[in-house]
């Protein structure tokens, strides 16, 4: 009996978005989302306003694009990137307010909540904080308990995966083409040399041995293997949509199949 041909590789294509506020705007949406399977709207704390959370809804639905919610620090001068000296109960209240906002817009735009993905220093303290990792998990457990939590791919997201696991929560594990690895596994510090890969094709060629689960060089030195169920762009960087494309393109000609994950 002649074997079956392998299923093609499948991979979420997303990036954080919904991050502009008031007359201030952050990142070009439009653009990145015709490229996208998924997007993580920010949610009204470190970046978003209620304007900003219905046109990005509008805008996912009118592309097919399926949202995530994506909380952070409530912390607009920052940008969601300072560590705030939360507890673990003012974190889990903070999440769960963030989810309430955001889902009441989708609801409102003929919309569902997808999957929720902490941003930025939250998303680092959750993945070193065993209380604050909880704490998240908890609070998206309490609010639906169907939603999968997006975590750091690798080592960099064991805090965050046992958290979520033991609040009952399925989990996606999340590679960034556009961030350098150190050989670890873990995320470069930003700052450091190599941390912030702004190229296309550079990106895209990251996002093909993520894909793939191939080795691709860390900033350290040596070479580092990331393997991934989504892969996020970050919506601020000067060339996100550029790299959106590239990528996009990559796996379309690989026969990767882009979709939610």
């Amino acid at each position: 009996m002649p074997e079956r041909a392998p299923h093609p590789p499948s991979v979420d294509l997303a990036a954080d978005a919904g991050e502009s506020f008031g007359p201030w705007r952050m990142g070009d949406d439009e653009a990145l989302f015709a490229s996208l399977s998924s997007a993580h709207v920010a949610c009204g704390a470190h970046a978003g306003d209620p304007g900003t959370l219905r046109r990005t809804a509008r805008l996912a639905r009118e592309a097919g694009v399926a949202v995530g919610a994506h909380p952070g620090y409530p912390d607009r001068v920052g940008f969601g990137r300072r560590e705030l000296a939360m507890t673990p109960e003012e974190i889990h209240d903070a999440v769960l307010y963030q989810l309430g906002a955001l889902a009441g817009v989708l609801t409102a735009e003929r919309l569902a909540l997808h999957h929720v993905k902490p941003h930025g220093a939250l998303h680092h303290r959750t993945a070193a904080d065993p209380g604050a990792a909880a704490a998240l998990a908890q609070a998206v457990a309490t609010f639906d308990a169907s939603l999968p939590l997006v975590v750091l791919a690798g080592p960099g997201g064991d805090v965050q995966r046992a958290a979520a696991h033991g609040a009952g929560l399925a989990t996606l594990d999340e590679g960034f083409p556009d961030r350098g690895y150190l050989a670890s596994g873990r995320l470069a510090p930003r700052g450091r040399d190599g941390a912030m890969v702004h190229d296309p094709d550079a990106a895209a060629a990251r996002a093909r041995h993520m894909v793939h689960g191939t080795p691709f060089a860390a900033v350290d030195g040596g070479e580092v293997q990331v393997r991934a169920d989504t892969l996020c762009i970050h919506g601020d960087g000067p060339t996100a949509p550029a790299i959106a494309r590239a990528i996009r393109a990559v796996l379309d000609a690989d026969g990767v199949a882009v979709r939610p994950a």
